[in-house]
């Protein structure tokens, strides 16, 4: 049985004031950004820097200083469990760039018709390649489990030939 998707707001509160600003400025310099190659460019160029993700870079550094903390409050080491949260959000943000795509490919292909039908078939083709990617990455996570500690140590040695 798969976990449902939810939301679970809990992380907010684990965030300082300063951190959601410096996410907020940055979303915004990035909207800014591509609203300025929009005007000199033209609306497709200016397109392309939408699916941009404006504020990885701070929040991936921000997932693993929270990991971190939270392992060193517990009394352990939380390097290595920092850079596996921030690696996950990065696969968050790659699936979220797919998404964006949709919703840009399926907009650009629609507008003429008409801009509210074109923002809903775009909605629709986001929300269904999400659902999908979800999907799919989760599958892929089952096939994939990690081998066992044994497994590993004796697969790693080198097979020697008796005669």
């Amino acid at each position: 049985m798969t976990t449902p998707i939810r939301v679970s707001p809990s992380s907010l509160r684990e965030g300082r004031w300063y951190e959601y600003v410096v996410r907020f400025a940055l979303g915004g310099a990035a909207t800014v950004f591509t609203g300025l190659a929009s005007s000199r460019y033209g609306a497709s160029v200016g397109g392309l820097f939408l699916a941009l993700p404006a504020i990885f870079c701070a929040s991936a550094t921000l997932i693993e200083k929270h990991e971190i903390r939270r392992k060193h409050e517990a009394g352990l080491a939380g390097e290595r469990r920092g850079r596996e949260a921030a690696a996950l959000d990065a696969a968050g943000t790659a699936l979220g760039a797919f998404d964006m795509l949709a919703f840009a490919a399926v907009f650009w292909l629609l507008v003429e018709r008409s801009v509210a039908g074109a923002f809903a078939g775009a909605s629709l083709a986001w929300l269904c390649v999400s659902v999908t990617a979800w999907f799919i990455r989760r599958k892929l996570r089952v096939a994939r489990r990690p081998r066992k500690a044994w497994e590993t140590s004796a697969s790693a040695q080198p097979r020697r030939r008796s005669f």
